[in-house]
């Protein structure tokens, strides 16, 4: 590990010296992470992106990419593109990436079960901001809205998310 590793530990995500306290899947942590079991999958993950809402706040990193109206993410097991972004309209079950609430104003991706997605294994294990401390995600992991952005602003694509088995 090193200081440019986004660490999970007890205390909550350790990055470039820091700890940020954060918010992970209500179904805790898992090192058999399944489409809808709520858990946060365990191991060693990439940052392989990053979302913003443009209507609601600067660019925090030169490689991020605006969230467009018809941007949704693909959460349907029968679906092709399961556990990537797609356009709307789209058929398949998704999630919403432009919501009301804040809380994916700004999203690190993550590479769980992405490019080549298994169907079932889990999907949109995303890093965003959280609805209060302490309360539990589906799976991503939830920051602060400035500890988010602080981190956005630091982090590079490729950067490792570590999170240590259970």
């Amino acid at each position: 590990m090193t200081p440019d590793d986004l660490v999970l530990t007890p205390r909550g995500v350790r990055f470039l010296g820091r700890t940020f306290p954060c918010s992970v899947g209500k179904g805790g942590l898992s090192n058999t992470k399944h489409e809808g079991d709520g858990a946060t999958p365990t191991g060693c993950h990439r940052i392989v992106g990053m979302l913003y809402r443009p209507d609601r706040l600067v660019a925090p990193n030169f490689w991020a990419i605006p969230i467009g109206p018809r941007d949704l993410w693909s959460d349907d097991v029968e679906d092709s593109r399961y556990n990537h972004m797609v356009p709307a309209p789209y058929a398949f079950s998704h999630e919403k990436l432009r919501r009301a609430d804040p809380l994916y104003d700004l999203v690190l991706l993550t590479d769980w079960n992405w490019p080549n997605a298994v169907p079932g294994r889990g999907s949109a294990i995303f890093l965003h901001q959280w609805r209060r401390p302490g309360y539990p995600t589906e799976g991503c992991i939830a920051f602060r809205r400035d500890h988010l952005h602080w981190i956005a602003g630091r982090i590079a694509l490729g950067t490792r998310l570590i999170i240590p088995e259970v």
